[in-house]
């Protein structure tokens, strides 16, 4: 389980996923007037996404799937 964790995307990977996080943060906020259950799904994932750039590690790509970054 230890190489599961292990970093696996470069400085371009860390930057795009990044920038999905944020924007799908900002999104959350968008839609918190409309709808609770789409903010919360959104903030989630915006923030795991955010996680992921900072640590370096990518779950798809964890799991085998290969990714553009």
């Amino acid at each position: 389980m230890p190489n599961f964790f292990a970093p696996n995307i470069d400085r371009r990977g860390r930057i795009a996923r990044l920038i999905f996080g944020l924007l799908l943060i900002v999104a959350a906020i968008f839609f918190s007037r409309y709808s609770w259950w789409a903010c919360g799904l959104l903030a989630a994932f915006g923030i795991f996404a955010v996680y992921e750039a900072f640590r370096g590690w990518c779950l798809m790509r964890a799991c085998g799937v290969k990714t553009k970054f």
